[in-house]
């Protein structure tokens, strides 16, 4: 069976990243894993991609804090396309992509956010739910556009805000949910294609 040829970019530890490598390595997940990219030299994420045999490579990202350089976001475009990587997963990749990525990979770069977009966009969005009052919080997979979490969602799963609940719990739930949902909705672009 042909697979769906998947790039992950990361910023962290990698546990989205983790969780994707294990259902294609269980056969749960028709797809294939050709390259891990990560914007910072000793993230988790690449130790990740080594440990399952996946090419990986750091690429600098320039001087810009939020946002990769263009021309290092050229060289991104050519690392993928040349892995023949059809859909871009990012996972925990802390950079806004622009237009060189959005255009050579449209509708096909998503992403997963730890709230039910639209609501809480940005960093640490758990602590936002927290702070205003909310009683459910949950994890968004939507496709990647120029602005900052603000794609066409595609899933999202609910995860309830309990009584006594602190930023870490919510958060740990939180990243349960986001490692069932995220390989799911992998499985739907597989199946798709």
């Amino acid at each position: 069976m042909n697979k769906l040829a998947v790039g992950i970019l990361g910023s962290g530890k990698g546990s989205n990243c983790r969780a994707i490598l294990e259902q294609i390595r269980a056969g749960k997940l028709a797809a294939d894993a050709r390259l891990v990219v990560s914007d910072v030299f000793d993230a988790g994420i690449l130790d990740i991609a080594r440990e399952f045999g996946v090419p990986n490579a750091y690429l600098p990202p320039g001087k810009f804090r939020t946002r990769l350089e263009p021309t290092v976001e050229m060289e991104l475009v050519k690392l993928l396309e040349d892995a023949g990587v059809e859909l871009v997963v990012l996972a925990g990749f802390m950079r806004v992509l622009k237009e060189p990525m959005l255009a050579a990979f449209p509708r096909r770069i998503i992403n997963i956010h730890p709230s039910l977009l639209p609501k809480f966009p940005g960093i640490e969005s758990w602590k936002q739910a927290l702070a205003a009052g909310e009683t459910m919080t949950g994890c968004s997979v939507h496709y990647v556009d120029a602005g900052i979490d603000s794609g066409e969602i595609i899933a999202q799963r609910k995860v309830a805000i309990v009584p006594g609940d602190t930023a870490e719990s919510l958060h740990a739930r939180i990243q349960v949910a986001e490692r069932a949902l995220y390989p799911e909705v992998i499985a739907q672009f597989a199946e798709a294609r």
